[in-house]
C-alpha cells in the first residue's frame, strides 16, 4: 500500500515546520518547497506507507547527488564541501537535479528505507542504559531492534560530556575513547541530576533490522552517509568514527522482523545475562496494531527471563504504549518534535514503565524529568 499525494504532502509540511525547523534550513526549505510540487512529492509514492518519510526523498536526492561531486548542486551541499547558503537558485537547481534524474531516485525510493543510524542518539540512551544495568547487578547484554549499521551497540566505547546548567560539565564514559560526543541536559522543575556512572558493562551485543547495514560495504556506508541531513556535515563526521569504533566492537546482526524475529535475536545472548531491548526512532514506522504485537513480545520474554527495554521514541510509538497519560510526553499543536525516552520492566507480566527525559530527535540535548 502506497500513501496518498496528500498524505505525501502533509507529511513534507510537517517535518518542515516540526523537524526540519531550526536544525536543517537546507532540508526545511527542500521540503517545503517540495509539499508544493506534485512531480517531486510523487516520487515517495514509490515507497511502502509506512516508509514514505520526507527523510527517504531526501536522502535519495543526497546518494544521486554523491554521485555526481562536480554537479553545481554540490555547491549547496556542506556535506561535499560545498559553502552557498539559501537562495533564489536553491529550490531551482535542486528541482531539476531530481526531475531530471527522477528514475534514479525513484529507483532508491523504492528499493532502500531510511536508515539515520543517529550515533548522537548515543548520549541520551545511556544513562537509561546505565539505570537499567544498575538495576540488574550484573553487565547487560545490548539487543537493538531497527539496529540499522548497529552503531549504537558500542555506546559503552564512547566519552560524554554532559552540559549542565548548575553542575557544569559531567564526563562518562572511556577517557581516551576515539569518539567523544556532547549532550546539554536540562533539568526539568523538580528534577535532580541523573547518576551517570563512568563505565557501563556490555556482555554482548546483538542487532536486529529488516535490512542490517554492512558498514564495510562502501555502499551500504553511502548510504548510511546520503541519510545524514546534508548541512550537517559534522554529524557525517561522527559516523565516519563510529563505523570504525564499531567494527572493533563485533556485534551479531540478524535479518528478521521486529516481532516475529524477536525471539531467536534474544537468543544470541545467554539467558543469565540481563537483557536490555534498545529502540530508538524505531516504532514509528510500524503499524500501531504491530507496535502493539512488538510490546506483547518483549512481555513473553520477558516472563522468561530478566528484560529492559529502554525506548527513545516520539511518545504516541513509544511509551503511550506502556505508559498512557501521559501528554507531556508529546508535543503541543506546532511545538517542535522531540521523543520521549524511558526504561520499562514487567513485575507479574505487567509493564512499569517510567519516563525519564524529554530529548531532542537526534540526541544533541534532553530534559530530565522529576
Amino acid at each position: 500500500m502506497t500513501a496518498s499525494l496528500d498524505d505525501i504532502r502533509g507529511r513534507l509540511r510537517r517535518f518542515a515546520a516540526q523537524e526540519a525547523a531550526g536544525e536543517s534550513p537546507l532540508y526545511a526549505h527542500l521540503a517545503q518547497r517540495a509539499a508544493e510540487d506534485d512531480e517531486v512529492a510523487g516520487l515517495l509514492t514509490a515507497a511502502p506507507a509506512a516508509f514514505a518519510h520526507p527523510t527517504l526523498l531526501l536522502a535519495a536526492v543526497h546518494r544521486v547527488v554523491q554521485a555526481e561531486p562536480f554537479h553545481e548542486l554540490v555547491n549547496y551541499y556542506p556535506s561535499m564541501g560545498g559553502s552557498y547558503g539559501l537562495d533564489g537558485g536553491t529550490w531551482p537547481l535542486w528541482r531539476q537535479f531530481v526531475v531530471e534524474r527522477a528514475d534514479r531516485v525513484r529507483a532508491l525510493i523504492a528499493t532502500r528505507t531510511t536508515q539515520t543510524n543517529e550515533v548522537r542518539r548515543a548520549a541520551v540512551l545511556y544513562p537509561a542504559v546505565a539505570l537499567a544495568a544498575k538495576q540488574a547487578k550484573a553487565p547487560v547484554g545490548l539487543l537493538e531492534v531497527g539496529c540499522s549499521g548497529g552503531l549504537l551497540l558500542a555506546m559503552d566505547k564512547y566519552a560524554y560530556r554532559y552540559q549542565t546548567e548548575g553542575s557544569g560539565q559531567v564526563a562518562a564514559g572511556p577517557a581516551k575513547a576515539a569518539l567523544g560526543l556532547h549532550c546539554a541536559l536540562e533539568l526539568a522543575p523538580g528534577a535532580t541530576l541523573p547518576a551517570i556512572p563512568k563505565k557501563l558493562a556490555v556482555a554482548a551485543r546483538v542487532g536486529l533490522d529488516r535490512a542490517p547495514v554492512d558498514l564495510a560495504d562502501e555502499d551500504e556506508l553511502a548510504w548510511l552517509e546520503a541519510c545524514v541531513w546534508a548541512d550537517q556535515p559534522e554529524r557525517r563526521r561522527l559516523l565516519g568514527t563510529a563505523a570504525v569504533v564499531q567494527r572493533s566492537a563485533k556485534p551479531e546482526f540478524v535479518r528478521g522482523d521486529a516481532v516475529e524475529d524477536l525471539a531467536d535475536a534474544a537468543a544470541l545472548v545467554p539467558r543469565e545475562v540481563p537483557l536490555v531491548v534498545l529502540t530508538s526512532h524505531v516504532l514509528a514506522y510500524l503499524s500501531p496494531e504491530r507496535r502493539s504485537a512488538f510490546v506483547a513480545a518483549l512481555g513473553e520474554l520477558a516472563g522468561r527471563r530478566r528484560l529492559w527495554w529502554v525506548s527513545q521514541e516520539t511518545y504516541r510509538a513509544g511509551l503511550d504504549l506502556v505508559l498512557p497519560g501521559r501528554d507531556d510526553l508529546a508535543p503541543a499543536p506546532g511545538e517542535p518534535a522531540f521523543a520521549a525516552l524511558g526504561v520499562t520492566t514487567w513485575v507479574g507480566g505487567v509493564p512499569e514503565a517510567t519516563a525519564l527525559a524529554r530529548t531532542a530527535m537526534h540526541g544533541q540535548r534532553m530534559t530530565w524529568l522529576p
